[in-house]
């Protein structure tokens, strides 16, 4: 922009500026630099004290301001903080949804770069994934939102995107941003083709009433099945082949078209302007100095800053202090309308005070209703976390608060161990969800934790008919009163290659499964669908699925119910003192192995002391199972060179007194490795 089109921007505004030097006048020069006061004259033309033909001293080539630095033609435009809403016809809301490892986040970097929102110099792998974690492992495990500026002949549009994880355990996320947007890229890899997450994710896109364009990804590799894909994604998905798109989101080859698709293909939101308020809540984190950063797409109406505003459900009035969008970073905007995606910042440091799928309206004009926000998740895995150190507890408590607000997938109570003290008892959508928010503790917060063994909601129906729901083994009633002990069930879809139908078959059937159907995708691919107990499935059925397929194979599950099953409550003793969190619930024909095979762990895992250690594995009464460490002998007559007898014999007699008073009063260290023994459930006796 010219010099004169800076008048009336607000302070702190950055711009590029062109301007013509004085010694030569034909030819221009760019710079960046920002308003601040007095840059102007209270007439709003040139800066004070400075003639007209001489330029202020911020934009002369002289090295008085560092962040002045001289730009390309191609770098050419205005840098403005303060950006405005935009007509919702010229917005799109958008996810990309795909099985995990297929490439959206590669994909969803490639639109930031070719639509001008990064440069080359800022361009980085998994852009969007700013977790540790996430960078660590090469996966998604939060959804991100960015709004994109695309123009698509002659005119400008908006695009939201939301990029989310493919794992199964965080289809909650998924489905959290499909609420939000009103079309999904079903993205496919050209040669493993559909997998199990990818009918899921698409399967979730249709009940929401999405527009999807499928996408086949990656076929720059120089073996790809494009052909097998297209029919694939026909016959399992159900989606027409001929609309289709091909790219490299690694390379960038056709990603230009994707985004022309979208806008062509995607409905504009609907919403007006002049309506009352209504923003939904889809996400949300908590930061040190800003408190509570709420995410928002706005439903009807339109937000500004100094807006009183109210959550409808949770009935808190408070100030919008700052609004923006993520260009991928917090870009800050005077207004947000109908249709567009962003933040609010309204100074709320009550993490109680913000909950996920909320409604958001302003106080002087309310909404007559609320949107209807999201159905609960349902947790099915759950552990016991407790700190090493005791003084952390607080500490501990602090972090999941805040850990939770930025996952609503994930709960936790507090609890008391005999053996771990003070600590929480914590739900999971799964075992990877399980690792994931263990290792954000951990890293992130410098937290030193114990966990201990997971395991999945039970029912027990009791003699007087009442039905109690349990998470963990030590809320199991006496024997005497249980009438009907009860196991969630998953149906689990497997897609696999041809050749591993059989292992996949054996493996189902060891572990208590009903086989259902098999259906065939193709000359090499099949589909097979079991009925298995979920905690069957949750703990280590996906290594054991890769292995069994050399990682051809994928699964995916969803919870159908709880089923009657003869099940019973293994106690682990060491020393002869139960230790509540090494209890589990296993089937009561696979009592004897399993008790066997943990008890010979737990004895690899604890070292030697002083004294014998006995471990014992008990239902109820009655011993199943034992394994004896052996204590750590130390030679107390070494330093007998010879003599009578009778000397060593005192010396052994006084070390026995001391081993017996060790065996009576002596404690037992059980490492952290320990408590996760019980996860194995392969070991042969």
């Amino acid at each position: 922009m010219r010099l004169n089109d800076c008048r009336g921007l607000p302070n702190h505004t950055i711009v590029t500026v062109s301007c013509h030097m004085p010694s030569e006048p034909s030819q221009s020069t760019h710079f960046v630099t920002t308003i601040e006061e007095n840059f102007f004259d209270e007439n709003q033309n040139f800066p004070v004290g400075k003639k007209e033909s001489q330029p202020p001293a911020r934009l002369r080539n002289e090295p008085i301001y560092p962040r002045i630095e001289e730009l390309n033609d191609s770098h050419l435009c205005l840098r403005n903080e303060l950006r405005s809403s935009m007509d919702n016809k010229h917005i799109r809301n958008f996810s990309i949804v795909a099985h995990i490892d297929h490439g959206k986040s590669t994909l969803a970097d490639q639109f930031l770069l070719q639509s001008g929102a990064i440069t080359q110099r800022e361009f980085k792998e998994q852009l969007l994934d700013d977790l540790d974690v996430e960078r660590e492992r090469g996966i998604t495990v939060k959804a991100r939102t960015v709004a994109i500026d695309y123009e698509y002949k002659g005119e400008k549009y908006e695009l939201n995107l939301i990029d989310t994880p493919g794992h199964v355990d965080f289809h909650y996320e998924v489905s959290r941003s499909l609420a939000a947007c009103e079309g999904a890229l079903l993205l496919v890899d050209a040669f493993q083709g559909v997998q199990a997450q990818s009918v899921a994710n698409a399967y979730a896109a249709i009940n929401a009433d999405l527009t999807i364009l499928p996408v086949i990804n990656k076929i720059d590799l120089p073996v790809v099945r494009t052909e097998e894909v297209l029919e694939e994604i026909e016959t399992v998905i159900g989606l027409d082949p001929d609309d289709a798109l091909l790219v490299s989101a690694k390379t960038g080859l056709g990603v230009e078209a994707v985004l022309d698709a979208i806008i062509e293909r995607v409905p504009p939101p609907d919403g007006k302007a002049n309506d009352p308020l209504r923003a939904l809540v889809f996400d949300s984190k908590y930061d040190v100095y800003k408190g509570v950063i709420t995410y928002v797409r706005i439903k009807e109406g339109s937000v500004r800053k100094g807006q009183k505003v109210c959550f409808m459900k949770n009935g808190g009035e408070f100030d919008v202090l700052e609004i923006g969008q993520f260009r991928p970073g917090m870009t800050k905007c005077d207004k947000l309308g109908p249709g567009q995606v962003g933040y609010i910042l309204t100074g709320i440091k009550e993490l109680g005070d913000v909950h996920i799928g909320d409604t958001v309206s302003d106080i002087s004009n309310k909404a007559s209703q609320a949107l209807p926000g999201y159905q609960q998740p349902k947790q099915m895995v759950f552990c016991g976390m407790y700190p090493i150190d005791a003084t952390d507890f607080e500490k501990l408590r602090g972090e999941l608060q805040k850990l939770s607000l930025n996952d609503s997938s994930f709960s936790f109570l507090p609890e008391t161990s005999d053996a771990l003290g003070f600590g929480f008892r914590c739900g999971f959508l799964g075992m990877l969800h399980m690792e994931i928010v263990q290792q954000r503790l951990e890293d992130e917060q410098d937290i030193d934790l114990i966990q201990t063994a997971p395991n999945v909601t039970y029912e027990i129906l009791k003699t007087n008919d009442d039905v109690i729901v349990i998470d963990n083994p030590q809320d199991v009633p006496d024997a005497g009163v249980i009438d009907e002990f009860r196991e969630p069930f998953a149906k689990v879809s497997f897609i696999t290659p041809s050749e591993h139908i059989g292992g996949i078959m054996q493996l189902c059937s060891d572990r208590r499964g009903i086989y259902v159907n098999t259906e065939f995708l193709g000359p090499q691919r099949a589909q097979l669908t079991w009925e298995l107990p979920l905690a069957e499935v949750v703990y280590d059925m996906h290594d054991k699925l890769k292995s069994l397929t050399r990682g051809y194979g994928t699964m995916d599950y969803e919870i159908i119910g709880f089923r009657k099953a003869d099940l019973v409550k293994m106690d682990i003793l060491v020393k002869g003192n139960r230790v509540d969190a090494l209890s589990t619930i296993v089937h009561r024909d696979q009592a004897d192995r399993r008790g066997r095979g943990l008890v010979k762990r737990l004895k690899e895992e604890i070292s030697k002391h002083m004294f014998e250690i006995p471990i014992q594995a008990a239902l109820g009464g009655r011993i199943i199972a034992r394994e004896t460490i052996q204590a750590l002998r130390k030679n107390v007559t070494a330093k007998c060179y010879g003599g009578d007898i009778t000397r060593k014999r005192k010396l052994w007699a006084k070390q026995k007194e001391g081993k017996k008073r060790l065996k009576q009063f002596g404690e037992v260290e059980i490492p952290q490795k320990a408590f996760l023994s019980v996860l194995d459930a392969t070991e042969e006796d």
